[in-house]
């Protein structure tokens, strides 16, 4: 684990996929399931399609004349089918028991109807503040999720601190203005990133200021 962020911050923004939960497994079987059905090499799609709108993903690789609505609508009904395989990365159960309900939110690029799935499949609440692929027009790695996040927190963006996974969300949290940190249950490699980074929540707890503000212990 490197250094840990030393200030004090308004809001935890979590993405979900790879940050609070693992769902790449299911993801992965589904994905693989829809492009080998069109004929595609699962392979480029993989190494892409994570921390991204589905939709995006789609565009990018369906065949010419697909309906992208129906196949959208049709692998987001496989990914909820199949949630049941999704985990709690480890420690993220009780490291979002510990926050202030109207001190955290959870920004996602999946749809709505499937991050809630795949909350319940975990074990993981569901905060009072969730941002979807549905709510936004611009997605990862645009920074309007987590600005419409903080926005809706009643707290400055510049005074959240972002917890992400992906290179798209990253990416995203940096051109908001948030501070950056690092989850890597899920990586295979390590990533070159210049923000702390942590592979879990198991060794990591909150303090809460006199003022309401979170600060993190080792």
């Amino acid at each position: 684990m490197s250094g840990l962020p030393t200030r004090d911050f308004a809001a935890f923004l979590f993405d979900m996929d790879g940050t609070v939960l693992d769902s790449i497994a299911v993801a992965n079987k589904v994905w693989t399931r829809w492009a080998e059905g069109h004929g595609l090499d699962p392979a480029p799609l993989l190494a892409v399609m994570h921390g991204v709108q589905a939709v995006q993903t789609i565009r990018r690789f369906a065949p010419a004349g697909a309906d992208i609505d129906a196949e959208f609508a049709a692998l987001t009904q496989a990914e909820i089918d199949e949630a049941e395989g999704t985990q709690p990365i480890p420690g993220a159960r009780a490291f979002l028991a510990s926050l202030p309900a109207d001190r955290w939110a959870i920004v996602t690029s999946a749809p709505r109807i499937l991050a809630l799935r795949r909350l319940e499949a975990a074990g993981l609440p569901v905060p009072a503040v969730l941002i979807a692929a549905d709510d936004v027009a611009n997605g990862k790695p645009a920074p309007d999720c987590f600005l419409m996040a903080a926005e809706t927190l009643g707290v400055a963006i510049t005074d959240c601190l972002v917890w992400e996974d992906a290179p798209a969300g990253i990416a995203a949290a940096e051109a908001s203005g948030a501070t950056v940190m690092v989850i890597t249950a899920t990586h295979h490699e390590a990533m070159e990133t210049p923000h702390p980074a942590v592979a879990g929540y198991e060794s990591l707890s909150v303090v809460i200021g006199a003022d309401g503000g979170l600060s993190l212990r080792r």
